[in-house]
């Protein structure tokens, strides 16, 4: 591995990974200024930092952390002594995320249970909400064990990593 960090490289990269979400159905700018964020040496900028990286207005900026602290992306930090906002995305926040949406699992059967019972059977409305309901209870069913299993799993890869460098 390269002991130097080539930015120009950080940057391309990192936009493209950036495209990818956007691609996903994240929102092009949030998207950008996610990418910089995590590809960042430190994982935190501010936003003067991510108008000159993504060449972009303090208002498109400011709209796209705006989503990432919303969606629980990244996190709002103030250096100690100063009066600037810096955007930080931790280091378990994919996990955090996927983990969050598990909430909702419970509250979309509940709706989606109301449904099925309006519909009649054997339609194909009726078929539909029972696939998506039959999807929610396996997905919940699942989570729990992938959380145990993604723990013990990253304390191995931190460890690894450790040991590496």
């Amino acid at each position: 591995m390269s002991a130097q960090r080539d930015d120009e490289a950080v940057q391309r990269y990192a936009e493209g990974f950036g495209n990818l979400l956007a691609e996903t159905g994240w929102p092009r700018m949030s998207a950008r200024a996610f990418a910089a964020i995590l590809a960042s040496e430190k994982g935190r900028l501010t936003s003067a930092e991510l108008c000159e990286q993504l060449q972009a207005s303090p208002a498109a900026v400011s709209g796209a952390v705006r989503y990432l602290l919303q969606m629980r992306l990244a996190t709002r930090e103030r250096e100690p002594g100063s009066r600037r906002d810096v955007y930080v995305v931790q280091d378990n926040f994919w996990y955090e995320s996927m983990m969050r949406q598990d909430r909702f699992l419970p509250r979309w059967e509940d709706v989606l249970g109301q449904l099925i019972n309006e519909l009649e059977p054997g339609s194909d409305a009726h078929r539909r909400v029972s696939s998506t309901l039959g999807f929610l209870a396996f997905i919940q069913a699942e989570v729990e064990g992938l959380s145990e299993r993604w723990v013990k799993y990253k304390a191995q890869m931190d460890a690894d990593y450790d040991a590496s460098h």
